[in-house]
């Protein structure tokens, strides 16, 4: 029998997660330049669109399916989510409808891959995108979400999920690995492959609308909610914690965050509270629930200072990564999952292990580091290698023109604001010239 309520906590952390997508949009496209605020949202809005699709036809079926290779990938089974309509899952006294679960995951891989434009924003072209967000989703996340996601025996008895949580025996309660470890390293390869922009870094990139940033940071703390106490998958002790965690990493990493920036720079920013309320969320990602609240402060705290100082990167390797995914995501996530090695605790979840700190050695400590780093490499060798052959076939980027006079214009013909003086009317500027001259 359907538990009523942790089903509706499903679903409502599902159009959480959704929200996130929007969010997001809004957060990268208010980072740009007025003339590729469209192109970047665009890039982002249409992730939904496309993943939904893959989702459809086989994302889910492979993803948590029945093994069938080493715990590398799921079958073909449940393909057109065949069979879920009736299907249930989770312990007596907590089932919940299939459906409701897989639609979950869906806002996973959507907004997994639309962390991606932030690497190659201001200079990808529409159509290519659209191409690379079909492959990527299919060679890369869904893979991982297999490896990471799927248990044995979630998808019937007897049957076998991915390796790393089912072998390795890592923890990653919401996405670390999948999510936050793999977009990191997707977004260093589509920065090699893709090339830097024209003038970077020596002419310096200004965001445009701070105040949509500010607002797209908001939503997906809002959306996190659902994402991490969401994946408890039900109404629970665990899904409180998760969110409390989740609320106080993400206020020790922008205090963390806007004290390096006070330090380095001489003044806190608004892009930097921002920014570092988005560190604090992906730090404590992976760990959310399996730490207590003072393990979930000193995540954030550490995520929000470590991603800030990694923003230098780029600039060091020359390494033209837009808006900061591999500093935020990718460090933040590696950050994340090692230290459930060290702050990890039964107390808070059965299912989990204790770290370090808490009695249980170094032995959950080097399972977080091998899955963080087998995460990392799996996803930059086959990211790479999905990019170059689109950009040597169809190519990804849009021409030098286009990126120096706004891509919105060369690949949607819109603008994202009409500054032009409509006939008829004059300014007040104009005005008061006028006036000056009578």
């Amino acid at each position: 029998m359907l538990n009523t309520g942790d089903t509706a906590w499903l679903l409502g952390s599902a159009a959480l997660v959704m929200l996130m997508t929007p969010g997001l949009a809004l957060f990268y496209g208010g980072m740009v330049r007025a003339g590729s605020v469209l192109n970047v949202m665009m890039l982002t809005f249409v992730c939904l669109a496309v993943v939904g699709i893959v989702w459809l036809l086989y994302g889910y079926s492979l993803a948590f399916g029945n093994d069938a290779f080493a715990g590398l990938i799921g079958n073909f089974r449940l393909a057109g989510l065949h069979g879920l309509s009736e299907a249930t899952v989770g312990p007596d006294g907590h089932k919940v409808p299939l459906l409701a679960f897989a639609a979950f995951q869906l806002m996973f891989a959507v907004i997994t891959v639309a962390l991606l434009v932030g690497a190659v924003a201001e200079r990808a072209r529409f159509w290519p995108w659209l191409l690379f967000v079909a492959l990527w989703v299919t060679l890369v996340y869904i893979p991982l979400a297999h490896w990471a996601f799927a248990f044995d025996g979630f998808a019937g008895p007897g049957t076998a999920g991915g390796w790393l949580v089912n072998r390795l025996h890592a923890l990653d309660f919401a996405g670390g690995t999948a999510v936050e470890v793999d977009s990191g390293a997707a977004a260093v390869a589509l920065a090699v492959v893709i090339g830097r922009r024209h003038g970077w870094p020596s002419q310096a990139v200004r965001p445009h609308n701070l105040p949509f940033v500010m607002f797209g940071a908001g939503l997906l703390w809002f959306g996190w909610f659902g994402f991490n106490a969401g994946s408890a998958l039900g109404a629970s002790g665990v899904a409180a914690t998760s969110f409390v965690n989740s609320t106080l990493a993400a206020a020790t990493a922008v205090l963390g965050w806007l004290l390096v920036e006070q330090f380095r720079d001489g003044k806190p920013t608004t892009l930097g509270a921002a920014s570092g309320a988005v560190a604090g969320l992906v730090g404590i990602t992976p760990g959310c629930g399996y730490v207590e609240p003072v393990g979930a402060a000193a995540i954030g705290l550490v995520a929000g200072v470590v991603c800030s100082v990694a923003i230098g990167l780029k600039y060091r390797l020359r390494l033209d990564d837009s808006l900061d995914v591999l500093a935020v995501h990718g460090v933040g996530g590696l950050a994340g999952l090692i230290l459930i090695g060290l702050f990890a605790t039964r107390a808070v979840n059965g299912a989990g292990a204790d770290g370090l700190f808490y009695g249980g050695g170094l032995d959950q400590l080097w399972r977080q580091a091998v899955a963080a780093f087998a995460a990392f490499g799996y996803s930059l060798v086959v990211t790479f290698g999905i990019t170059w052959a689109i950009h040597r076939t169809i190519g990804l980027r849009a021409g030098r023109e286009a990126e120096f006079d706004g891509i919105d214009e060369a690949e949607h013909a819109e603008g994202a604001y009409d500054l032009a003086v409509q006939p008829g009317r004059r300014t007040a500027v104009a005005r008061a010239v006028e006036g000056g001259q009578a």
